[in-house]
């Protein structure tokens, strides 16, 4: 069976004064029907780029310069504007990190998730309506009625958020990416949210990419884990595996820096050192400046290694004997 989404050695480049800023540099993965694919790593590593790649949304002086996005089997990077327009909102959604870029400020939440139904769907305004309603429903908004008539203003900015990821789930899309959609709400609302998104990958076999830097979200959500770091997917499995016995350093270092995995009172652990430039990554393995395993070996470019059954590291020194009971 065809999967929903193939990534296939996507390159992302921003052409800017200073040089070329390659973002995504290699990316590959699939995303299944119904599966949930958790995109990890620190702020810069290239994953809401990714994203943006995907669903043709990057500015200039950005641009997919390389590789296929290949949504049930169609090429996205070779499709015109028009084509992406049909598709956007409707088969593909993305749900992002500040929900003032899905909301308009002068607008009334009726007006904005009515207009988003009809533009897709042939049904009248009352129809168009009451899937508006269900749908703010369905992510924890109470009173959805008096709510529909309210000003994106008037809520506060987890409402606001709740909104933006109702207005993605209208169409019951095929494929939806969230850009760390649930970093401004509450925990429990939080709960409630990956609770419906799961819930709605099991039932309809929508696919989701959950972009992220909170190792706990991917934990209780995900599928699958790919780990980006400098632009590139360092560790790639399921999720299960590459938790409980990472195999990249990086991954190490980035389960190892979650707070509740320290014991009381000892310092927490961190990775050394900052995430190079883009501009003007070292040769060979980016991370070896700020890994302890490294040596002259690292000065070369690593593959992305078959290492366990269905779990891969981009790395030369992998933590291979070290499994979690």
């Amino acid at each position: 069976m065809t999967a929903t989404l193939e990534v296939r050695d996507l390159q992302t480049h921003f052409f800017t004064r200073a040089g070329v800023v390659k973002a995504v540099d290699g990316v590959s993965f699939t995303v299944g029907r119904g599966k949930v694919l958790g995109l990890v790593g620190e702020s810069g590593s290239g994953k809401s780029v990714t994203g943006f790649s995907i669903i043709g949304l990057v500015d200039a002086p950005g641009r997919v310069v390389g590789g296929q996005i290949l949504y049930q089997g169609r090429n996205l990077a070779k499709i015109s504007e028009e084509e992406m327009r049909q598709l956007r909102g409707n088969r593909i959604a993305m749900i992002f990190q500040d929900p003032m870029m899905t909301l308009n400020p002068v607008l009334r939440v009726d007006t904005q998730m009515i207009e988003t139904v009809l533009a897709h769907e042939k049904v009248d305004r009352e129809t168009a309506r009451q899937r508006a309603r269900d749908a703010l429903g369905m992510v924890g908004i109470p009173s959805p009625d008096e709510r529909l008539k309210s000003y994106p203003h008037q809520f506060s900015g987890g409402m606001r958020q709740r909104v933006a990821i109702a207005i993605a789930l209208l169409h019951r899309p095929e494929l939806i990416i969230a850009d760390e959609p649930t970093t401004a709400l509450d925990v429990t609302i939080q709960g409630q949210i990956l609770a419906e998104v799961q819930k709605l990958a099991a039932t309809t076999g929508t696919s989701l990419i959950w972009i992220t830097h909170d190792l706990s979200v991917v934990a209780g959500l995900a599928d699958d884990i790919a780990v980006m770091y400098a632009g590139r997917i360092v560790e790639e499995g399921e999720v299960s595996a590459v938790l409980d016995a990472p195999l990249h350093p990086y991954t190490v270092g980035l389960i190892g820096s979650v707070p509740s995995r320290n014991k009381r009172g000892e310092p927490l652990r961190q990775i050394p050192g900052m995430t190079p430039s883009l501009l003007k990554l070292p040769a060979g393995c980016a991370f070896r400046s700020r890994c302890a395993r490294a040596d002259e070996v690292c000065l070369q470019e690593p593959a992305l290694f078959d290492l366990r059954p269905g779990q891969r590291a981009r790395c030369f020194h992998p933590h291979l004997e070290e499994v979690a009971a």
